[in-house]
C-alpha cells in the first residue's frame, strides 16, 4: 500500500520520542546522561532513521540537548534556569488570565453558557487527577496529568502558539525539578495540588484570583527545590 513504508517510520519516530520523554521526565535518564543515535537504535531495534528524527524532535522541545559530535544528553538545569522558567511561564499565564478581564473571545460567553461550562469541567477533572497524584506522592502520574492539563486549559483561549510555549515550559520546569523532587523519600503532600481552585476561579471570570494561585503554585515549587538544592 503506498505510503506504508512512511507511516511506519513516523510511528516509530513518535513512539521512540514518547518513550524517551517519559523516561526523562520519570528520572530514569538523569541529568548529564550521553546516548548517540546507534546506543538508542540498538536498545528498540530499530533503524537510525527515525530514531534520529526523535532525538531531534527532543531537542526542539528542551528534553534533550544536542551533544555537539557526540550525539545527545539530558540537560543539567540548574536553579537559575528553573527561576527563569518559573518567570517566562508567569509572563504567559498572568497574559492568559487579563484575557478575562479585557474581552477575550473564548471568555465573552456567559459563566453558564453550556459550551463553556463543558469545557472546563472536562479541564477541571484532569485537575482532580493531578491532585490525587499529588496526595498519594506519585510523581510519574502527576506530572502527565499536570502537562495534559495546562494544556486542556490553554487550548480555551485559542491560540496554539501560546499553548505550545507554555507546554514546552512547563515539560522543561519538570525536567529540571524532577531531578531534585526524587531525593524526597515520601513526595505525600509536598507537592502543589491548587489545580480545581485554578479552574473554579477562571470559570467565575475571577482573572486576580487565578494569577495569586499560580503565584502561590510557582513560589511553593521554587521555595521546595530551593531546599532541596540545598540540602
Amino acid at each position: 500500500m503506498p505510503g506504508t513504508g512512511a507511516v511506519t517510520r513516523s510511528t516509530l519516530r513518535q513512539q521512540i520520542a514518547d518513550a524517551l520523554r517519559d523516561e526523562v521526565l520519570a528520572g530514569r535518564l538523569r541529568p548529564g546522561r550521553a546516548f548517540t543515535v546507534k546506543e538508542i537504535a540498538e536498545q528498540y531495534g530499530v533503524s537510525a532513521t527515525p530514531v534520529r528524527e526523535a532525538l531531534v524532535d527532543l531537542s526542539a522541545q528542551g528534553i534533550l540537548e544536542a551533544d555537539q559530535h557526540r550525539g545527545f544528553r539530558v540537560p543539567e538545569y540548574t536553579l537559575t534556569d528553573y527561576r527563569n522558567m518559573i518567570e517566562a511561564r508567569s509572563l504567559v499565564t498572568d497574559g492568559m488570565f487579563q484575557a478575562l478581564s479585557t474581552g477575550h473571545p473564548a471568555f465573552r460567553t456567559p459563566p453558564q453558557d453550556p459550551r463553556t461550562t463543558a469545557a472546563l469541567a472536562t479541564v477541571r477533572r484532569r485537575g482532580e487527577e493531578a491532585q490525587r497524584a499529588a496526595a498519594a506522592g506519585d510523581l510519574t502520574i502527576l506530572i502527565g496529568y499536570d502537562l495534559r492539563f495546562w494544556r486542556e486549559l490553554s487550548a480555551l483561549f485559542g491560540n496554539p502558539y501560546l499553548g505550545d510555549f507554555l507546554d514546552r515550559l512547563r515539560v522543561q520546569s519538570w525536567v529540571c525539578a524532577v531531578q531534585h523532587l526524587l531525593r524526597l523519600p515520601d513526595l505525600r503532600g509536598r507537592l502543589w495540588a491548587g489545580h480545581t481552585d485554578l479552574v473554579d476561579a477562571l470559570a467565575r471570570r475571577e482573572s486576580d484570583t487565578a494569577r495569586s494561585i499560580v503565584a502561590a503554585s510557582n513560589a511553593h515549587s521554587l521555595a521546595l527545590l530551593e531546599h532541596l538544592a540545598g540540602s
